[in-house]
């Protein structure tokens, strides 16, 4: 090994402990927040419908233009996008820490603020809620690569992949608390101010006090955010980037022995001259890096580009498929918050069923079977799933056989929580080197946003029905449902293909991985994708 830094040694050598621990939940907070501010808003937007957008003389209630149910939900994939590669940027600029804070303070003043959105009329309202969702998005992009550098780089090099995951896997618990506030908020309000049906009557179906409700529900994000703002500023920087990128070994040394127990030895700080001379510093934009790293970030990219269009296309289908399959009543025949309540109640079954297990399989298996394999696993399984509900889309459409078509869609989002998802989120943080880690990861998770715009709009016209008359209120016609799935399928299989650019990281330290221990010695061992997976 031809790097120098106990510090880093003793760090992957570090036998698993309580602060590991505190790091997963510290870190995993702003996931936790980040989830729960976008799955809250997809509870609350047919309830801002009826709120701002109701006509007593039309015979449906109330719902959000397309143009404005776009921004509603869209503004903050925006701004999230913005947050990665401008924060993950700086992370490497600045140190890790200090940009850690600033996300955090971002997030919740945003969440509260957004609660606060006023105006005296309904697009006043919404113009003003999406100028707010989108500095929540950029604070909740500006996590994404500090999160996962972070982890990355406290780990040990045994349970790195576990801590990483645990820490995405926050997102599981943040939609289950979305859920559990949307229906304990509308639960609360619909028995205090009860109300008719809508068809019973249109204008007193929504009462004026609904309109706390969203607030209430979307302020709350801010408090796991505050919760931990205190914990996040008293994390040390990471040891990696103190040493490596800072070039301080006597710091990281010190700040590591305060939190983690290793035994280290301390560090002599060797003269600046011969460090610039172990390692002369290519840049993002080099051809030293293209050559590299340049198709790891390209594999990196594309699969979480081409997983996140899956992904949060599927969140289209949800509503259709819980009308399809009866657990939702027609629009008119409940009250605002009745509707609220039922949609939560719907969402937060699918969050508990759906995401969580698939999230904490991969923390148990990371380790054991490597990222690759369950990686490339999700996508064979995301493909043959979305398959199996378009070749017979009919079939499930007809009644009876919707049990088949839910347990299918929820196999479809297991594998890919047990699957890219996860891991497209943890190698980005483990094979690039330290001084470029965070921007790397922050670009490779931007390629995935935009892949979720892409989810989330385009397919939210494609998925319309060919027939002008039966399309949504609004929507121009599009390819229909089935012809959306095998689409989705394709971008299944793309991601499937591009997966064999990224290398193994399962059990090597990040210094072996990024090439930091011998960037002289390095291009003769140019690291491939493992074939023989069982090592």
């Amino acid at each position: 090994m031809a790097h120098d830094h106990k510090v880093l040694d003793a760090l992957d050598a570090a036998k698993t402990q309580w602060y590991h621990f505190t790091a997963v939940v510290v870190a995993g907070m702003g996931f936790f927040t980040d989830a729960y501010d976008l799955f809250s808003i997809s509870l609350v937007t047919k309830l801002l419908g009826r709120i701002y957008y109701s006509d007593p003389s039309s015979k449906t209630p109330g719902s959000l233009p397309p143009n404005v149910s776009a921004a509603v939900n869209g503004v903050a994939f925006c701004g999230t996008l913005a947050g990665q590669l401008f924060f993950g940027w700086l992370g490497d600029k600045m140190g890790r820490k200090k940009v850690y804070g600033m996300t955090l303070m971002l997030m919740a003043i945003c969440c509260l603020a957004s609660g606060l959105s006023f105006g005296s009329t309904p697009k006043d309202v919404m113009v003003t809620l999406c100028f707010f969702r989108f500095w929540l998005g950029v604070g909740i992009g500006g996590d994404y690569p500090l999160s996962a550098t972070i982890m990355s780089e406290y780990a040990n090099k045994r349970t790195r992949g576990a801590f990483i995951a645990a820490v995405f896997a926050m997102q599981g618990f943040g939609n289950l608390a979305g859920g559990i506030v949307a229906i304990a908020v509308s639960a609360a309000f619909k028995s205090r101010f009860d109300a008719p049906a809508y068809k019973d009557d249109p204008a007193g179906s929504t009462v004026p006090q609904a309109d706390y409700v969203w607030r209430i529900v979307l302020m709350f994000g801010a408090v796991p955010a505050l919760l931990t703002y205190y914990w996040r500023m008293k994390m040390p920087e990471t040891a990696r980037y103190t040493a490596l990128v800072a070039k301080n070994a006597k710091q990281a040394t010190s700040d590591m022995a305060r939190v983690l127990d290793v035994d280290l030895a301390e560090e002599r700080q060797k003269p600046v001259e011969e460090l610039e001379r172990r390692r002369e510093e290519f840049g993002l934009f080099s051809r030293q890096f293209a050559k590299r790293h340049g198709l790891h970030l390209l594999g990196t990219t594309v699969c979480w580009f081409t997983l996140d269009i899956a992904f949060y296309s599927q969140n289209l289908f949800q509503k259709d498929m819980y009308a399809a399959v009866n657990w939702l009543p027609r629009a008119d025949t409940m009250n605002a918050l009745e509707e609220m309540f039922r949609i939560s109640r719907a969402q937060t079954l699918v969050a508990l069923c759906g995401t969580i297990p698939g999230y904490w399989f991969t923390v148990f298996f990371i380790d054991i079977v490597g990222r690759f394999a369950i990686q490339l696993g999700g996508f064979f399984f995301m493909t043959a799933f979305m398959l199996g509900l378009a070749i017979p889309y009919h079939h499930w459409t007809t009644p009876g056989h919707h049990v088949g078509f839910v347990v299918m869609y929820a196999l479809t989002f297991f594998f890919a929580n047990f699957g890219p998802n996860s891991t497209t989120f943890i190698v980005p943080a483990e094979i690039f080197p330290a001084r470029l880690r965070s921007t790397c990861h922050g670009i490779s998770s931007a390629a995935g946003k935009c892949g979720a715009i892409v989810g989330s709009f385009g397919f939210l016209y494609a998925a319309q029905s060919t027939d002008p008359t039966k399309t949504d209120s609004g929507y121009p016609p599009g390819i229909g449902v089935r012809n959306s799935l095998f689409m989705l399928t394709g971008c299944n299989v793309i991601g499937f293909l591009f997966t064999f650019l990224v290398p193994e990281s399962k059990g090597k330290s990040l210094e072996e991985l990024s090439g930091e221990n011998d960037e002289e010695a390095a291009p003769q061992q140019q690291q491939t994708v493992p074939t023989d997976l069982s090592e």
